[in-house]
């Protein structure tokens, strides 16, 4: 081998292996960029459309309070725990930029919080949805009785009248 070419091609090669080095921490970086971006849009979707969520239904259980509607409890939690979700989407994402520990301990704790918020509004619905279901059956069974009694007192009549 000639040592003149021989160290022509690693000086070459060393450049080039560099070059692409570079090359590739470019795209990295970018790729990083990219979705720091995308994240943070994410996050910023996610937490104005739970506070959108959260206005309009304050909004509208404000309004039929005066109208004394009586779903207004299950339309506020539901209401509530579905803006809850969305902030807590928000949370998640969050997740994906923080870079030191104490941003993610924040973040465990804030994710936590609010599972337990929306674990507590979710049991609060179930609740309230099986009080108007009961409270349904027993409108039901109150016409039904009606019906019934109101069918024997036409029979007894007519019992009467035929004896």
């Amino acid at each position: 081998m000639i040592p003149g070419i021989t160290a022509a091609y690693a000086e070459t090669a060393a450049t080039a292996t560099a070059a692409s080095a570079s090359f590739v921490e470019e795209i990295i970086a970018f790729l990083n960029g990219l979705v720091h971006m995308a994240a943070e849009i994410g996050i910023v979707i996610a937490e104005v459309i739970g506070i959108a969520i959260l206005i309009i239904t304050a909004v509208k259980c404000f309004i039929k309070y005066f109208k004394k509607d009586e779903h207004l409890r299950l339309e506020l939690a539901q209401g509530i725990a579905l803006a809850l979700e969305f902030k807590l989407g928000g949370e998640v994402l969050h997740t994906v930029i923080a870079r030191e520990w104490a941003d993610l301990l924040i973040l465990g704790a804030i994710i936590a919080l609010r599972g337990v918020l929306t674990l507590l509004l979710h049991w609060e619905i179930k609740i309230e949805e099986d009080r108007e279901r009961l409270q349904i059956l027993d409108q039901q069974n109150d016409i039904m009785a009606a019906k019934l009694a109101k069918e024997k007192a036409a029979e007894q009549v007519n019992g009467k009248e035929n004896g």
